[in-house]
């Protein structure tokens, strides 16, 4: 069985685009369109385009903004 990798993350450690997508319940899609609009925070790992990570304080403010409880999102913030 196949573990949820957002539970499996250290707490403080950063997200990836799906375990953000899954804690918001949406496309992995529109929070690459968040991230590419500024609305939500990330950076950039690894050589050539790397990957994308999402802080979790970053996840924090974007479900503040828009009045998402911290428990609704799954994750440990």
């Amino acid at each position: 069985m196949q573990e949820n990798s957002t539970l499996a993350r250290p707490i403080g450690a950063a997200l990836k685009v799906k375990d953000v997508a899954v804690a918001l319940g949406v496309d992995a899609s529109t929070v690459y369109v968040a991230v590419r609009t500024g609305l939500l925070g990330s950076y950039r790992v690894g050589a050539g385009r790397g990957t994308i990570r999402i802080p979790r304080s970053a996840l924090k403010a974007y479900a503040d903004e828009r009045g998402i409880p911290a428990e609704a999102l799954g994750v440990a913030l």
